[in-house]
């Protein structure tokens, strides 16, 4: 069996091993990383051989821990991060390179609609009809994207939205709200099969599955960092965040939104933010807690998503692609029998 896990901003960690009568055996660890003492390799080899094939991610990092030497030096990995490849191996993961990934990047949609694609796309991959893929949004409208958790009147001024002409609806993923003003944000989905992230923790999967934007967002200029659990932030502060769902089918949405030029003024009248949100925050206003991407590179949206989709197709390649109309036509039913519905945005009041 066989295992790989890049550690977002960090190096490649490669597993080898055999299931011998429920046991690991026969393991070898290999990467592009640093570790010092030398004779600390044979040391987490050994440590491994022997465990059961179901122990967890935190059992088998415990085993690498105690086995290493005192003062040893991990650079770029770390037990969690041989953990996460063992439970890859084990679990028989793909990698990024496994799928022939396309690109849909249309025209604007309205904010039930690109909630309906979400769904619909994902259920697309998971029952085979849809290779793995990034969809870029465009929006034309504002609105208020609030998560499949939230309570609508604790997030929103709703009379403030209505003033400012934001239409509330609620994604089928968890997470926050994201206040989404026409041409102000950068927003993407993921629809990829669940066994691309097999073996790693939901927290995990966020960074892996956002590494390809960190490399992008440097590339700018932007100082940019995965803070967990699901935020890309800077050293100037908040950029976007990323929420996830996965289906009973086998496949994965994880979708994130990143502000481009954020009106925080009217993002604090139209979100409801408490004062415990801030201060977990650790700052006394709002409207400083989102820094836009246009402040910290000077580039269009436009040139902005085209080093996004540049990044993507160089480190995983992507065919174009368009939504099918089948696709359109399953989207469109499920706004008319769902994401439009009072019953659907009022679930949690």
């Amino acid at each position: 069996m066989h295992g790989e896990y890049k550690v977002p901003g960090g190096k490649l960690v490669v597993v080898d091993l055999d299931d011998v009568d429920g046991r690991i055996s026969g393991f070898r660890l290999a990467g592009d990383f640093f570790l010092e003492p030398d004779d600390a390799l044979p040391l987490i080899d050994a440590a491994v051989n022997g465990l059961a094939v179901d122990t967890d991610a935190v059992g088998i990092a415990d085993a690498v821990r105690r086995a290493l030497p005192e003062g040893a030096v991990l650079l770029g990995f770390s037990p969690e991060a041989v953990a996460v490849a063992v439970r890859r191996a084990l679990s028989k993961a793909s990698s990024w390179a496994d799928y022939d990934w396309q690109l849909i990047h249309s025209g604007p949609e309205s904010p039930q609609m690109q909630l309906a694609l979400d769904e619909v796309l994902t259920n697309e991959v998971g029952e085979g009809r849809r290779k793995p893929t990034l969809r870029i949004w465009e929006w034309d409208e504002p609105a208020v994207v609030i998560g499949s958790f939230q309570s609508v009147k604790n997030e929103v001024d709703r009379t403030n939205a209505e003033k400012y002409g934001f239409e509330v609806v609620r994604r089928i993923s968890g997470g926050g709200a994201m206040f989404m003003d026409a041409g102000s944000v950068i927003t993407y989905s993921l629809y990829a099969p669940a066994s691309l992230v097999q073996g790693m923790s939901f927290a995990d999967s966020y960074a892996f599955l956002d590494e390809w934007v960190i490399l992008a967002l440097r590339s700018l200029g932007i100082e940019a960092i995965y803070q967990p659990l699901n935020d890309i932030s800077s050293a100037k502060g908040k950029i976007g965040g990323a929420a996830q769902k996965r289906l009973g089918n086998g496949a994965v949405l994880h979708h994130a939104t990143m502000s481009y030029d954020m009106d925080g003024e009217k993002m604090v009248q139209v979100l409801r933010i408490g004062r415990e949100k801030m201060s977990d925050k650790g700052t006394k206003s709002a409207a400083k807690r989102v820094d836009p991407l246009r402040s910290q590179t000077g580039l269009t949206r436009a040139e902005i998503i085209d080093r996004l989709v540049q990044t993507f197709t160089g480190l995983y390649g992507a065919t174009p692609s368009e939504i099918t109309a089948d696709e359109r036509t399953k989207a469109e039913e499920l706004v008319r029998t769902k994401f439009e519905t009072p019953a659907w945005l009022n679930r949690v009041p």
